[in-house]
């Protein structure tokens, strides 16, 4: 039987979708850059915004970012946000704190509100792209997203890394960052799978990494040791990682550090230096390394949309399959293969 699956990376400015299809070579599977869906709803908020009309979020908890700010810039504008409270999630897990900002939290749209529905994935635009295209929509589903993990009091970051940590205290091995069963406080892949139900779910930025592993000269590194970087529009994710098993990590934000600064957290990472509190005090998430760290990691690959930023830092830029956009969707066919075959 032909495995099909489709694959969406779901990023703060695009969404990247591969529709896989082992019957034929990778290079002539279909593949898509399209706008997020936050950055679509931004869009629409802002059309409202124009009009003076009063807005309500109906839907799934979904990513935040552009679509969040135009909320803000409409509140700003003195207009009115309704939301249903799944809806809401998405500009905060605290509600009352999101009262605050001005959003009235309520169960139905008000007579006159524009309700927008919220999600990051939507099943039926990709639908009817594909049957506009003649296409067959895959019964496998993939996705990426990133999920900080639902955190009302305690900082975002700081949760966040709290997940990578158990992770690599758990034994860092890759395959278990690829979800069926979603752990209860990723709460933005489970909305996905909401959507899309029995769909396999994982942060984008470890599909990054799955997929950086599908270009063959990092492939050749793996058994010795490698380091991964992973430079997306928001986030920066740097792993050691050695056969499947990620012994260290930091994360960043991709912004708002130079080349510099992330030449010095890469090599001090490599030597088993780089501390959480230097990561977290200089605005990112944080950095953990495994009491079993064991080098070597000096060759060093670069993906993701902002690899730019470390060009003349001298370290092989990753190109699965000749497409760098896409390495999150084959990092996340890669998985459901993997795991697929781990069941059989």
């Amino acid at each position: 039987m032909n495995r099909r699956i489709l694959a969406v990376d779901v990023g703060g400015g695009t969404q990247d979708i591969l529709v896989y299809d082992e019957s034929q070579p990778v290079e002539n599977n279909y593949k898509m850059i399209l706008p997020s869906q936050t950055t679509v709803l931004a869009r629409k908020i802002k059309k409202l915004t124009g009009d003076k009309k009063a807005i309500f979020l109906e839907g799934h908890l979904m990513g935040g970012g552009p679509c969040v700010r135009a909320l803000k810039l409409h509140l700003r504008r003195n207009l009115q946000v309704y939301s249903t409270p799944q809806a809401a999630k998405t500009i905060k897990d605290n509600l009352e704190k999101v009262e605050k900002m001005g959003v009235v939290i309520r169960d139905k749209a008000p007579e006159g509100a524009v309700p927008l529905s919220l999600g990051d994935i939507n099943l039926e635009a990709l639908q009817n792209l594909m049957d506009n295209f003649e296409i067959e929509m895959p019964e496998k589903f993939a996705v990426a997203v990133q999920d900080h993990g639902e955190s009302p009091e305690m900082s975002n970051r700081l949760f966040r890394f709290k997940h990578w940590e158990n992770f690599i205290k758990g034994g860092g091995n890759l395959t278990d960052l690829a979800y069926y069963q979603v752990p209860s406080y990723l709460t933005r892949m489970k909305s996905v799978q909401q959507i899309v139900p029995d769909s396999l779910l994982m942060d984008t930025c470890t599909a990054a990494v799955w997929g950086a592993l599908e270009d063959e000269y990092v492939a050749s590194h793996r058994e010795k040791g490698l380091t991964l970087v992973n430079l997306g529009n928001q986030h920066t994710l740097a792993v050691l990682l050695k056969g499947s098993r990620i012994y260290g990590l930091f994360e960043h934000h991709t912004g708002i550090m130079s080349p510099s600064e992330l030449n010095s957290f890469l090599n001090k990472l490599k030597s088993g230096v780089l501390t959480h509190q230097e990561v977290f005090d200089s605005g990112g998430h944080g950095c953990y390394i495994s009491k079993d760290y064991e080098g070597s990691f000096d060759f060093t690959a670069v993906t993701g949309p902002q690899r730019h930023l470390a060009r003349e830092l001298g370290y092989y830029q990753a190109a699965p399959y000749g497409d760098m956009m896409l390495s999150g969707c084959f990092g996340l066919v890669a998985a459901a293969l993997a795991l697929e075959n781990e069941g059989n």
